[in-house]
């Protein structure tokens, strides 16, 4: 019995048919790639000020010397233009290049671990349809004995584990894929997390809070309602907060700033809501008692009695005089957890250098805070740190001058 043949032209359509299908799915998968990328917050690191995209030549200052980020666009001799989709998976799940060589943890391969291959292959996809740019990698600069790479071994017996994010059965599907984005993707560990003399964090102290190596800005707790713990902020508050940088409770600078404008505002809505659950839901319950003051009696009596007279003078304005604020551009400072953190690290640096939320979709012309760093002492600077720590019923402790005049040298980057 003999086959049917078709018309050539039915021929060609269902081959262009074919392939046109081929094309949209590819590009389904890049523009997911991009999308997740967005969410791992690549271009921070990857992409040099005034740099190309992903051209890597960052440099990362590390408490061990300088680490250089790498290029990752798809060129063949400088970039990972040569690896395969395998390749990418490997270094993102291992922590291990193809050829088998260690990565310095700077990367979150810790963190990076927990993505699962579909999301690596979209990534790669993303990263193999970006323009390549031939700039070869920039050799780290180390001190001895960090630049003997066999040490990493150590670190990784000590501070990684390798594997997928495994969703937990008890929870939402919500609360998982918040878990997914904030312990994988988002690798918010990375900086919300007390990092030890050796560069790493013990799981027992994930999401704790503590000092950004080189920066001087404390990421704060996640966990505690002290610091920035979320257990009673409503779900609107912490999405507006990661979307657009600015919320009723309050507003991100600093690091968390570059986040926000990088990444965070670029997420749908739902993987948003996702990531407020899953961060409402590890905070503590109640808050721990309050730290105690180093400073003698006399002398916090004094700096606060001071701080008052200066923050009528230059803060009220905006803040309120009883530190209601004006949000959400102007945050309140009664009841504000991150003013109360044991750390002063932020409110200090904020008083001294200013700043701006970041431009977002949400909120593209944010308003700023002047530096008062040229216009006030030392003791000004402590006194008014002081006064908005412990006014209007703030539990925070008060700070020295000492602290104050420390911080004026702290990089502005």
């Amino acid at each position: 019995m003999m086959g049917l043949k078709l018309p050539i032209g039915l021929l060609v359509l269902a081959a262009f048919t074919t392939a046109a299908q081929a094309q949209d799915k590819s590009s389904d998968i890049i523009a997911r790639g991009e999308y997740l990328a967005r969410a791992g917050d690549c271009t921070a690191c990857h992409t040099a000020p005034e740099g190309r995209l992903f051209a890597g030549g960052r440099a990362m200052p590390t408490p061990f010397g300088t680490l250089y980020t790498s290029n990752i666009t798809p060129d063949p001799d400088t970039g990972i233009g040569k690896w395969s989709a395998d390749d990418f998976y490997k270094t993102m799940h291992s922590g291990r290049f193809p050829d088998g060589g260690l990565i310095y943890p700077a990367m979150p391969f810790a963190s990076y671990t927990k993505v699962t291959r579909a999301d690596s292959d979209a990534i790669y996809a993303y990263l193999r349809a970006i323009a390549p740019v031939s700039q070869k990698n920039k050799p780290h600069e180390l001190r001895f004995p960090y630049d003997n790479r066999q040490l990493i071994l150590g670190w990784r017996t000590l501070f990684f584990s390798e594997g997928e994010f495994k969703p937990d059965p008890k929870k939402s599907a919500e609360w998982n894929r918040g878990a997914y984005l904030v312990e994988g993707l988002g690798h918010c560990g990375m900086c919300h997390s007390p990092i030890n003399a050796l560069g790493g964090t013990s799981q027992s102290d994930a999401f704790k809070g503590g000092l950004i190596p080189m920066q001087n800005w404390y990421a704060p707790s996640l966990t505690s309602n002290r610091e920035a713990g979320l257990g009673d902020w409503s779900i609107k508050d912490i999405t507006d907060l990661l979307q657009t940088g600015v919320s009723m409770r309050g507003v991100v600078y600093g690091p968390m700033a570059e986040v926000v404008h990088n990444s965070l505002q670029y997420l749908n809505d739902e993987d948003t809501r996702a990531m407020a659950v899953y961060l409402k839901g590890i905070a503590e319950g109640s808050s721990p008692p309050a730290a105690a003051t180093a400073l003698p009696t006399t002398e916090s009596s004094l700096l606060i009695s001071l701080g008052k007279t200066v923050y009528d003078k230059h803060c009220a304005s905006c803040h309120g005089a009883q530190g209601e604020g004006k949000p959400p551009h102007w945050p309140p400072l009664a009841n504000n957890q991150s003013i109360e953190m044991q750390s002063a690290v932020n409110p200090i640096r904020m008083v001294l250098n200013g700043g701006y939320p970041p431009g977002t979709k949400g909120n593209p012309m944010p308003y700023g805070m002047p530096p008062f760093a040229g216009l006030l002492s030392d003791n000004e600077i402590a006194a008014v740190v002081s006064y908005i720590r412990t006014a209007w019923g703030n539990r925070g402790t008060p700070v020295s001058a000492r602290e104050a005049n420390e911080l004026r040298s702290a990089p502005l980057n």
